[in-house]
Order: C-alpha cells, then structure tokens, then sequence
C-alpha cells in the first residue's frame, strides 16, 4: 500500500498531552516528540482562561482565546519550549495540583529567508512541510500583504492584535472567503466585512491583511495554515439536522477537531482524541470561554481513520442545511509512510 501523508508521520508536527498541575515552578511537560513553536494550554477541572504561546513572542508572553485582551507576561505561565515538551510555572491557569490539563502543541521551526509583501514581519516561524506558521508584524496603516513561505494557499488563519490594546481574534476560513469573518473569542455568526482581509484571498505565497488589522504601529500577530494531504485539512459542511450525520472526509484520523456553526450564535468547541475515552466523542472544550469542558450530547461525533461524522442532530454541529465549519490536524494518517494503513478509535 503507498503511503498517503507528505507529512512525516503522526506526531512530527502536532500532538496533544495530557499533564496534571503540581503548583511548582519548573514543572516539565514531556511527551510531544518535538520542540514546539506554538503551544495551546486549557484546565480541564477548573474555568481557567486559555494560555496560546508562541516561540516568536517568547515563552512568558501568552494571549488568550477566550479574551480580546492583548499579550500577558508572566514568568510563571510557560517559561520554555523544549526538545520534547515545555516547562510551566505556578500560575492556576496551567499548574494547579492535582487538577488536569490539555495541551494542544505545533512545531514550525524556520525562521528566516522570507522575502517579499508589503509588510515584513517582525519576526516568524513556519514549516513549508506541515503547512503552518506563525509570524508576529506591525501594522503600516493601510491593507497590505505578508509571505507566507508555505508554498500553498491558507485555508485557516487566525490573527490578533499582541500589544497596544485589545482587539478580537479574526479568523478566516477559505470555505467562506475573504468577504466574511469569523471571531474566536465570541459566538457570532459569520459577518461580512472588508476590514479584515481587504476581500483579497490568500495565494501560495502571500496572504492579505486589512485595514483593521494593519493599524499604523499596532503589534499583531497571525497563525496561519493550509491544507496538508494526510495531516491537516481546513473546510465546511452543510447540517442535515439528523442524527445519522454528515461525513466529513479528512483523509487522516484526526487528533484535534475545531467546529463552529458559521450561520448562528452558538459557540466554537474543540475534540482531540487524548481527552476521549471512546469512539463516539462528546467532550468538548469551548475556546471562547473559561468552562472547563464538558460532556455534550449536542456535540457528538465518531472519530474514523479517514475523518469524523457527526452524531448529533441539533443545530451546534448539525443545524439542517447551516454551514458548519472545521478544522483538523491529525493523529494518525490514511497510510503512513511506511505504507501503514491508520485504524479507527
């Protein structure tokens, strides 16, 4: 059998570890397999906001999904990214004993050589390989355009302003276009607006900014990521409003699953397959608040080899003919490339 993935294998770009909080400082987390440049953290037991971190900003500066606020410092959040994890300190919100913790983490690792756009970042780190980067720049003041360096065009991207003041998180999905807009750290329906991505999509090289998000002097930063065969994959599906729900071929089984109902006000929520304790998954975790996660008939999906389908028929994931949006990195390919064919939960 020929390998599926152009990607490594499972676990060389993303992973999710599961941890438990000890309230010291210096608490190593290990387990990712790699040294990761973007980081997410949330408390499983308490409603504690997320911790995002990045290599670009630096360990002890952390953002928040469910917040517009902009980038917190502190030296006891995440003090490091190591070769097989990262070190956290003794805040509550990810090292509280005995209380349990997800993290979701990514490498990218390259850190120079882009040229070109009208807007140089200030700082970067991607991989042309998995298909993702983040990059940290500073708006000019007009709509203007940053290389990407991933050699195809992005399907997801969230970008946040980092300092000055606090500003929503803006994500684009190309299943919508540039026209529309979507927020993480609110519920709301799609909107359409120019402000954010100049109604300009994104090309194999570049990617648009708009004048909302190229404020003059403003820091900013932006996380962006396309479609990689047998790693990642980034779209929408129409609701069918039935509990024998829609299929959603990915191509890998996922390890993290993001959905979003892009016509109503119901919110995201996020399934990785370390958190579950079956097939059928209904523990989610909503970005755009504290809660602690929760158990939900409302969001009920089966995880497969080759994608997830949805077991639900209520309007969060299955609302009948809505537009349900997703994205998924994966825990296992198709075929790996030893020509290893992946298996269900």
């Amino acid at each position: 059998m020929a390998a599926y993935t152009t990607v490594d294998d499972a676990g060389s770009f993303y992973n999710t570890v599961l941890y438990v909080g000890n309230d010291g400082t210096g608490h190593a987390i290990t387990g990712t397999g790699f040294q990761p440049n973007f980081t997410w953290i949330k408390n499983r037991d308490a409603a504690d906001f997320h911790i995002l971190t990045d290599s670009v900003r630096g360990a002890t500066n952390y953002l928040q999904s469910n917040d517009s606020a902009k980038t917190a410092t502190d030296a006891e959040s995440l003090q490091s990214f190591d070769t097989d994890g990262f070190t956290v300190g003794n805040i509550a919100q990810i090292n509280t004993s005995p209380e349990d913790y997800v993290s979701w983490s990514w490498k990218m690792g390259t850190t120079s050589g882009l040229t070109g756009g009208t807007i140089t970042p200030d700082g970067y780190s991607f991989s042309a390989t998995a298909g993702q980067g983040v990059y940290e720049y500073t708006g000019g003041g007009s709509a203007g355009t940053i290389t990407h360096g991933l050699g195809a065009v992005p399907k997801f991207m969230m970008v946040k302003r980092s300092e000055n003041d606090a500003q929503e998180w803006r994500l684009y999905f190309g299943a919508l276009g540039a026209t529309k807009n979507m927020v993480l750290d609110q519920s709301d329906a799609a909107n359409t607006t120019s402000i954010n991505w100049n109604d300009t999509a994104p090309t194999n090289t570049v990617f648009t900014v708009g004048s909302s998000l190229t404020e003059s002097a403003k820091e900013m930063m932006a996380y962006v990521f396309v479609d990689v065969q047998g790693y990642s994959k980034f779209g929408s599906y129409s609701g069918n409003g039935n509990v024998n729900g829609t299929f959603v071929y990915t191509g890998f089984r996922p390890g993290w699953i993001i959905l979003k109902n892009a016509d109503t006000t119901n919110g995201w929520n996020i399934y990785d397959v370390k958190r579950m304790t079956r097939n059928v998954s209904s523990i989610v975790l909503p970005p755009q608040t504290t809660g602690a996660g929760s158990v939900s008939a409302n969001w009920a999906i089966d995880i497969y080899c080759n994608g997830f389908k949805i077991k639900s028929a209520t309007n969060e994931a299955n609302d009948n003919l809505a537009q349900i949006l997703y994205g998924a990195f994966a825990d296992t390919p198709l075929v790996n490339s030893n020509g290893i064919p992946g298996t269900a939960r």
